[in-house]
């Protein structure tokens, strides 16, 4: 509905390839105009949904940042499961992916991948063709990608790596209020082009201890990531209304723990005074004159 005034975003998942009860891989949920939207569909995003209530067939589109598993290894069940027969699925058209070259080879390779299932449940189940379907779009340079009633969604280029590309981030525009999403990304001037006054800036970040710097495993995971430092930085020159992590990654060795998340945000504080959310799966946001910050209970 155009003038339907929800504007909400749900932190399905806030975490990394490391499986995990807490913290699923990375989703997000932004429900806005009367329609629904994820971005990336790590481990898991079918459970957070269903703990939400919200049917899998529902979907109106899924956005892909880039192509790294964990963001993208919740994709067939998401899929394939939304278009079962229950009122958790009955998705009755297209499944709808739009993401950055290389989305329409991912989701053809899907296809062939699961036709046997397809091809049992459509004799099977009676299954209409209509909802396994997929309409694949794909984008290679900045710019709108989405514009449906009122909702408008634009891509820009991050930086993930020398050759981790592409890589994306999305910045979402609904009656005149802003939510932008970094996607994995080192330190980008393009996410503070983008998150320039945002009313959400979520960003990304990745942490270690100073025993673990020497490590060259972890100087090549650090080296693809944001810290919490140059995060603050982030926010501190885009200033949104809230600032959030998601896609913590907390890194650890045999010898040496995790940093923990009061280390996370003392970090950042060393670059930004604001207004601070450190993300937790199903924590949700309200966008309206104040910000309504809502944590799941348990």
């Amino acid at each position: 509905m155009k003038d339907d005034p929800v504007f909400k975003v749900t932190l399905l998942g806030t975490g990394t390839p490391i499986p995990s009860k807490d913290r699923f891989g990375p989703c997000t949920l932004v429900e806005a105009g009367g329609q629904k939207l994820l971005i990336d569909a790590g481990r898991g995003a079918t459970i957070r949904l269903a703990q939400l209530q919200v049917p899998i067939g529902q979907i109106d589109a899924l956005f892909l940042t880039h192509f790294h598993s964990d963001h993208t290894v919740g994709i067939p069940d998401l899929w394939l499961t939304g278009w079962l027969e229950s009122h958790f699925g009955t998705r009755q058209t297209p499944f709808q992916v739009i993401g950055p070259r290389g989305t329409d080879v991912l989701m053809a390779n899907l296809k062939r991948a699961y036709a046997a299932d397809i091809d049992i449940r459509m004799e099977d189940e009676k299954l209409g063709s209509a909802g396994i379907a997929i309409s694949a779009r794909e984008y290679e340079r900045d710019g709108i990608v989405y514009d449906q009633s009122g909702v408008t969604v634009t891509a820009f280029e991050v930086d993930h790596g020398d050759v981790i590309k592409p890589a994306f981030g999305y910045r979402i525009d609904y009656g005149g209020r802003r939510v932008v999403i970094s996607g994995d990304t080192r330190f980008n001037e393009n996410v503070i082009k983008h998150g320039s006054g945002a009313d959400i800036l979520i960003h990304e970040v990745a942490i270690a201890r100073a025993d673990l710097l020497s490590e060259p495993y972890i100087q090549r995971i650090l080296a693809h990531h944001t810290t919490a430092q140059e995060a603050g930085a982030v926010f501190a020159r885009a200033k949104p209304r809230l600032a959030v992590f998601t896609h913590i990654v907390f890194l650890a060795s045999n010898r040496v723990a995790p940093a923990t998340i009061d280390d996370l945000i003392a970090e950042t504080r060393q670059t930004y005074g604001g207004r601070l959310e450190v993300g937790e799966d199903l924590m949700c946001f309200e966008i309206q004159e104040t910000i309504v910050v809502k944590k799941r209970r348990g």
